[in-house]
């Protein structure tokens, strides 16, 4: 190529860049409820003209980079009017725009196919967001509006049935869901062992479960991320809103400090139940409370500060005789920083505390056991331009584990105080995600988390020959605890073990047809902590422990691939995906392990695989009179723990036979079939009906095979692992909400809800127990289910 020809091409190419960033500028800002000046989460702002655009994150802030020129752009939010606006983009510009709620409608929501085109693009996907309106719909048991029992209507949620705590999925456990509160970890999600969830639903603003396709800024658990925020409270006017239950009432109150710049949030709930049973003269009680509390302020135009915060407890206590208190306490203080208006901060200083608390007078003593974490966290977000985007940050979160204190309860109980080892660990991330529009149909997120895991020295850290605390009797082929050959105490500035994880993330959207989206995804995660649970769902008797020299790390490594579609203008939807989940180092536990009050867990722990996969399908209808989805999921999920290659001081290896044989068995969370139907039917103004529909697999459990004769004894004995199953489990839950004619001289509104939760009184089982008829002496088996119909009727209010 001659040498002026190039120099030509260079200088327009020169000149044509300059042009370029000359005639691009950003437009920026925040949105919110123009009543109360509540930030939004997840506004949508579509440019016309280009077909891109842009969503708030969850500070409610938007920046997007476009060429100069004239746009139209239109902010939607479900539930809210839209805004069409036009602008002239010659420079940066910063707008902010408030959105006022609409008046109910029997048209629903009209929401605009760009818009639309939007979300089907989005390459993230396996994704559930559920609004805090909808939350309080859906029938469930005593009228208590439950973030969980709402979720485990959505395909691929699960949990152990009724009156079970925490949830499942993707066939998961439950400690492998990272549960988040205004950023905070929640260790435990459930009240009264599972009847209600922690979370106020008045206080919350915003629920997402992510069950695949995680960003790379959330790390730390190898199944799901539920994250929930909570209002920042009404700055334009006080706020009160409640409800009366027939178990539980609930209050919060908002409003501002100083008007448009400061406000409050506070809410309280308490259930109320066990005031009633001193009537039939039962000397028990059973109850919870929980507080929430926030208040931001907004110092100038790029810092805000919020100070966040929850507490809530249970007790249960059985004439005095056995008490048990548990419950979490999480604070957060954030500060968001706006740089420019392209690139926006928040650092969070977080706190988490989960206690539990058991007081047994009958044999003297109590026992106090519990989780700490100290949290700091530094976000960042990139706003390059409207094609591309960046997000990163780091994190360091510092861990105390308690796993029992044992203290006397009198002088005279003989009982010895003592304290289980307490364990001491850090855990540090930095990440990096990237979300790019390759094409107009074409959009990528990709990025990479880099984790480390200290386990640090503690006081007391037993030592094994062959460094092997679990032993294998090639006589018996059973599993036993080894004895310790040496105790040493590492003190808390040492390091017992470190690990180090990159998690590569990816997930892509092809879209094709307007309204037709192809979406796949790739996961890779790393789990440092382990619930010690062998029970099907977690109980506040379950210990947390660090992996450390004997319990490595859990690793997953996800696939996921769906097709997506929005039908008549997005009236309708559909979501479909198929998935595919590989586990290392799943832990197992041996033939009749003891882990209640054990200091050394280690003795009783093999590490294993587990592996899930399955298919997720959800037709959703989103507009109209007539609202609600269906949802399925036919499933697989298992695990297994082979025998281990020994290395010997003789140096002969050792083939065990491992937990089951070394075969693959059902987790107890396999659900094969899980299926879902929701509705909800304006009526009128004044009326509206809900309804939804739940069948199950019966989850897998074990049922003797044979029994024996010991010393006049009979004694039961088990096959194979999770063999069995519990009957199927089905049910039906109706509401219907009465909203009485609002009396504008008033300024109380109302309403009413009655719901019968499992109205047909299917008697689903918790357990089968097996026992001898005292009649005919032949072994029988009895159901045992936690509830039959239940109405139930709640008063609603707010002014």
């Amino acid at each position: 190529m001659p040498r002026h020809l190039l120099a030509i091409l260079l200088a327009l190419f020169g000149h044509f860049y300059m042009l370029q960033a000359q005639q691009r500028y950003t437009l920026s800002g925040t949105i919110s409820e123009a009543s109360s000046n509540e930030s939004l989460i997840g506004v949508t702002i579509a440019i016309v003209e280009l077909k891109t655009g842009t969503t708030t994150n969850e500070y409610g802030f938007y920046s997007i980079t476009l060429p100069e020129g004239q746009y139209q752009i239109i902010i939607s939010y479900l539930g809210f009017q839209e805004i069409v606006q036009s602008i002239n983009l010659n420079q940066n510009l910063k707008q902010d725009f408030n959105l006022v709620e609409k008046t109910q409608e029997l048209e629903g929501v009209v929401v605009t196919e760009d818009v639309e085109r939007l979300d089907i693009r989005k390459p993230q996907m396996s994704v559930t967001s559920l609004a805090s309106n909808t939350i309080k719909q859906i029938p469930v048991v005593l009228g208590e509006s439950d973030v969980i029992k709402s979720l485990v209507l959505l395909p691929g949620v699960t949990n152990a049935g009724e009156a079970s705590s925490g949830f499942n999925v993707r066939g998961g456990a439950a400690d492998q869901n990272l549960i988040l509160l205004d950023e905070a970890t929640v260790f435990n999600s459930s009240h009264l062992f599972g009847f209600f969830s922690v979370f106020n639903p008045d206080a919350i603003k915003d629920v997402k479960l992510f069950k695949g396709g995680i960003p790379a800024r959330y790390g730390g658990r190898v199944s799901s991320v539920l994250e929930i925020f909570q209002k920042e409270g009404n700055s334009k006017d006080f706020k009160v809103n409640g409800g009366i239950g027939a178990v539980a009432s609930r209050l919060l109150i908002e409003g501002p400090i100083q008007k448009d710049r400061t406000a409050f949030l506070i809410g309280g709930r308490a259930s109320y139940a066990h005031l009633f049973l001193p009537l039939f003269d039962i000397n028990s009680k059973a109850y919870f409370y929980d507080l929430n509390t926030k208040i931001n302020h907004k110092i100038n135009k790029n810092n805000s500060v919020f100070l966040s915060g929850y507490f809530g407890r249970d007790l249960f206590n059985v004439s005095e005789r056995f008490v048990n208190v548990y419950g979490n306490a999480v604070g957060n203080f954030r500060w968001n920083h706006l740089f420019s208006d392209k690139l926006f901060s928040n650092l969070s200083l977080i706190y988490s505390d989960y206690y539990y608390g058991l007081e047994l007078d009958f044999v003297g003593f109590e026992w106090n056991s519990g989780i700490q974490n100290f949290n700091i966290k530094y976000d960042l977000k990139h706003y390059l331009n409207d094609k591309l985007q960046l997000n990163y940050g780091v994190n360091s979160i510092y861990y105390v584990f308690n796993p029992g204190k044992i203290v006397p309860n009198s002088p005279d109980s003989g009982i010895v105080e003592e304290q289980l080892t307490k364990k001491y660990a850090n855990e540090n991330a930095a990440y990096i995600d990237i979300e790019h529009q390759i094409t107009d149909n074409l959009s990528i997120e990709y990025g990479l988390r880099a984790s480390q895991f200290n386990r640090f020295g503690q006081d007391e850290f037993f030592v094994y020959q062959n460094n092997n605390p679990v032993e294998f009797d090639p006589f018996t082929l059973t599993y036993r605890e080894a004895d310790p050959i040496d105790t040493i105490s590492p003190g808390k500035g040492q390091t017992l073990k470190t690990f180090f994880n990159l998690e590569p993330r990816v997930s892509m959207s092809y879209n094709f047809r307007e309204n037709n989206s192809i979406k796949a995804s790739y996961t890779r995660l790393a789990q440092y902590l382990h619930l010690l649970s062998n029970t099907s769902s977690p109980t506040p008797l379950d210990v947390w422990a660090p992996s450390g020299p004997f319990i490595k790390p859990q690793l997953l490594d996800q696939f996921a691939v769906g097709y997506f579609r929005n039908i008549k203008d997005g009236e309708y939807s559909l979501e479909t995906e198929l998935f595919y989940k590989d586990i290392q180092n799943r832990i197992d536990y041996i033939d009749g392990a003891n882990l209640i009050a054990n200091n050394a867990i280690e003795q009783i722990i093999l590490n294993g695989e587990a592996r899930a996969y399955g298919l997720e399908l959800l037709i959703r209808k989103n507009q109209g009179r007539f609202k609600g989805w269906l949802a399925y999921t036919l499933s697989r999920s298992e695990q297994r723990t082979p025998g281990r290659e020994l290395n010997l001081d003789s140096g002969r290896s050792n083939l065990e036979t491992g937990i089951n044989l070394g075969d693959w068995y059902n987790t107890p969370y396999d659900k094969t079939h899980d299926f879902s139907l929701y509705g909800s039917f304006d009526l009128n103004k004044k009326w509206s009906f809900n309804a939804n529909f739940v069948y199950q697999t019966g989850q897998p459990t074990n049922y003797p095979i044979g029994q024996f004769e010991y010393e006049g004894v009979t004694v039961p004995y088990y096959g194979l692992r999770n063999k069995e199953r519990l009957p199927d489990y089905h049910r039906l839950d109706i509401s219907a909400i009465l909203t009485p004619k609002r009396n504008t001289q008033r300024k109380v509104q109302s309403e009413w809800v009655f719901s019968i939760y499992n109205a047909y009184n299917r008697k689903n089982a918790a357990s089968i127990n097996f026992r001898d008829n005292e009649d005919t002496g032949r072994n029988e088996a009895v159901r045992t289910a936690i509830f039959g119909i239940v109405p139930s009727v709640t008063y609603n209010f707010k002014f």
